[in-house]
């Protein structure tokens, strides 16, 4: 293995401090995004600054579908603590590492909120019915 030369510590530190200089503005542009704005986020942005903890519990109609959301004890398997429904049906949610929000019809689009996650849920189903997730 080679030795850790001057150069290449220097050039660590370089990438290590464009890399947090680019976190930092991502994060500053996220603090600026519209509530509820669910594509306020790209997928390599960091929401974990401008997300709660714990989102608050939410119930509307959002284009026609009753979408539900509340926090849960005993965190799941994915340790996220939040149920989220869609006219009744559990829509399975994930919180990433990065404090974004994933369901399992929008898998790769990851968004701010759970209510975000609801709603890109309905948008994708574009009317059609939400089945239960097999847990099992």
């Amino acid at each position: 293995m080679p030795e850790l030369s001057r150069r290449r510590a220097l050039t660590t530190a370089a990438a290590l401090a464009a890399a947090a200089g680019a976190v930092g503005t991502a994060a500053a542009s996220a603090a600026n995004a519209a509530p509820g704005d669910h594509h306020a986020n790209s997928p390599g942005s960091p929401t974990s600054a401008t997300s709660p903890a714990s989102p608050a519990a939410f119930d509307e109609v959002y284009k026609g579908r009753r979408i539900q959301g509340r926090p849960t004890t005993g965190g799941g398997h994915h340790g996220g603590g939040y149920a989220v429904f869609v006219d009744g049906v559990e829509l399975h949610v994930m919180r990433n590492a990065d404090g974004s929000w994933i369901s399992v019809v929008s898998h790769y689009d990851p968004v701010p909120t759970p209510r975000a996650a609801a709603r890109a849920a309905v948008d994708e189903l574009q009317g059609a019915r939400l089945l239960p997730f097999p847990t099992d």
